[in-house]
């Protein structure tokens, strides 16, 4: 019997072509604004309306085509359709991963001034104290150990830092993958040695300020912070003031929080209340993060792989839990 999904929303050209490519065939795609007029059993949208959730009888699982899970979404879920399962997409780690490596050799050499002064035809820095941060050999933490943590952590690795992982659920190794695991009660102890501290975590009632004036205190003086994951995990006040005081030495952030309201907000829109983009030691990147020329490409193999495993009656991965949030 064939598997029957309904994709409501318009994507890149490439997404469809992977899709095409890979799906078995006994996988039927329905595509477009109007419901189908066959019972679909899988339904992919971020933003799903109840109407969609309630035309099929035989709707059993919805996918989030991205990571996460938007609130209107879970509530509305939870309100109309609470026995779905919902999984999401981790399509875009690898892409995040790389920016936060990017974001982070950028503020850690001082890429940025550095470009802005020799385009005037200053080579000053060249002959000044070098302001660059060895990376090699100091002590970074990721705290959010999914799809993005894991590869952050392997490219800084790669990079010679040595890595400690935090993740919320107790984990069940004290090391995964060569690095330090620690459960989130340990985060003031583990803070007070980290020199780079990456933010690869969802935004949930439980994560949401995690990072206040409190934990920024319990950094060493000048350490690094890199944010791709939600503005509203960083108390703004206390980073921009810590960044200010110098207790942090610099910051990274393609996540914010402030985003344009409309299409016509987008080109005057900044990015927080307080004016991160008046300090010479802050990255600014509009949350860009988990885009590249392939993603509709990887879209569409990430999603295939989830619709194929649905129609073996395979677990689907990357299950969302609605209590939790992600």
């Amino acid at each position: 019997m064939a598997l029957s999904v309904y994709l409501p929303d318009d994507w890149e050209d490439s997404c469809h072509a992977e899709l095409e490519q890979h799906l078995r065939p006994t996988v039927r795609l329905y595509r477009g604004g109007s419901l189908p007029d066959v019972p679909f059993r899988v339904l992919v949208s971020g933003r799903p309306s109840a109407e969609q959730l309630q035309a099929s009888s035989a709707l059993r699982t919805l996918i989030i085509p991205f990571a996460g899970i938007p609130t209107e979404s879970r509530t509305l879920v939870r309100q109309v359709r609470p026995d779905l399962a919902v999984h999401n997409l981790h399509h875009n780690a690898i892409p995040t991963a790389e920016s936060a490596i990017a974001l982070l050799m950028s503020l850690a050499k001082h890429l940025l001034p550095a470009d802005r002064d020799l385009r005037r035809g200053d080579w000053g820095v060249r002959y000044r104290p070098d302001p660059g941060r060895l990376l090699s050999g100091k002590n970074a933490t990721v705290i959010g150990f999914g799809a993005v943590g894991r590869r952050v952590a392997g490219l800084c690795q790669a990079l010679g830092m040595r890595m400690t992982a935090i993740r919320r659920r107790r984990p069940s190794l004290a090391q995964i993958d060569g690095l330090a695991v620690r459960d989130g009660d340990a985060l003031l102890e583990v803070l007070a040695e980290t020199d780079v501290l990456l933010l690869c975590v969802p935004e949930t009632a439980e994560t949401r300020g995690l990072l206040d004036a409190t934990a920024l205190d319990r950094l060493p003086r000048g350490a690094l912070l890199v944010n791709v994951a939600r503005g509203d995990i960083v108390d703004e006040q206390a980073c921009f003031e810590a960044l200010q005081s110098g207790q942090l030495g610099g910051a990274a952030f393609d996540a914010w929080w402030r985003y344009p309201e409309d299409e016509a907000s987008r080109s005057s829109t900044l990015p927080a209340e307080c004016p991160f983009w008046e300090l010479d030691n802050v990255v600014l990147s509009p949350h860009r993060g988990g885009r590249s020329d392939e993603t509709g490409r990887l879209r569409g193999l990430h999603l295939a792989g989830l619709l194929n495993a649905a129609d073996r009656k395979d677990p689907v991965p990357n299950r969302v839990d609605l209590d939790r949030g992600y």
